[in-house]
């Protein structure tokens, strides 16, 4: 059976700006989803909503925005924080070993698509086989802090996403970066609304 496919786009895709200092290294050892608390309304707001998450984290100090990798309403991958640096948080755990995937929209008051279900799991699948890490380490951000995320309705598809990316990792996910013109042209047609 081939390797699922894993398509990310890049940072400069959708107008990330650079790290800043402080980012440390970090070695993964375990899966973690987290949600952004906002809902999202038309996924055509993605890449701004992912500028503007940026900014505010480097706002507060951070180097760089918190996660790593990002998964649009319709299933869109992004290339966030890079995974071997630790993320950060406004809740009391220490990220340090955790790979951050987070699913873009607020899961208290509104439900996950089955496309971003999908891109989530392949995201980590991905780190499943990238960095060795059992898919039955997968959890979520209120598993490690006193917080409601990833939101009740993606925190109840915690078993099946686990389930899923199990499967996935199984076959294996071959990650692919969409970077230069190609990527810019996608980021265009989702902010379209169009793709």
């Amino acid at each position: 059976m081939a390797a699922a496919s894993l398509d990310v786009l890049c940072r400069e895709a959708w107008g990330a700006q650079p790290p800043g200092d402080g980012l440390v290294e970090h070695v993964i050892r375990q899966l973690t989803v987290h949600h952004s608390a906002v809902v999202l309304g038309d996924n055509r707001h993605t890449p701004a909503r992912l500028r503007q998450h940026q900014q505010h984290h480097q706002s507060q100090g951070w180097p760089d925005i918190a996660y790593h990798l990002g998964v649009d309403r319709r299933g869109h991958v992004y290339d966030l924080r890079p995974a071997g640096f630790r993320g950060d948080t406004f809740t009391s755990y220490d990220p340090t070993g955790h790979f951050l995937v987070l699913a873009e929209g607020n899961f208290d008051s509104e439900q996950p698509t089955d496309a971003q279900l999908e891109g989530v799991a392949r995201a980590f699948a991905w780190g499943v086989g990238a960095f060795q890490v059992a898919a039955a380490t997968l959890t979520g951000h209120r598993d490690h802090a006193g917080t409601s995320c990833p939101g009740d309705a993606l925190y109840a598809r915690i078993e099946d996403l686990r389930a899923r990316v199990e499967e996935l990792a199984t076959i294996g996910v071959e990650r692919a970066d969409r970077c230069g013109p190609e990527a810019a042209a996608q980021v265009t047609a989702i902010e379209a609304g169009t793709a």
